[in-house]
């Protein structure tokens, strides 16, 4: 399926996103306007950054997968 159709099903949901120059970048997808994808990426402390992200230069959106089942530490 291309990226561009993976967009709906992936609002509000943690993505990683792969560009066509062989870097990367993570966060929440927001949507798409205008042209770019819309991602909230954590910068430090309490403060989050939407970022806006030309689509011309995306390879691909992936979902991030389910944690493993484990013991829970507490």
């Amino acid at each position: 399926m291309p990226w561009q159709q993976k967009i709906p099903y992936l609002i509000n949901q943690p993505i990683g996103v792969s560009f066509l120059d062989g870097t990367g970048a993570s966060g929440v997808l927001c949507g798409a306007s205008s042209g770019k994808l819309l991602v909230i990426k954590y910068l430090y402390q309490t403060q989050f950054a939407l970022m806006q992200y030309d689509m011309y230069t995306i390879q691909d959106i992936h979902g991030f997968p389910p944690c493993p089942d484990q013991q829970p530490l507490y």
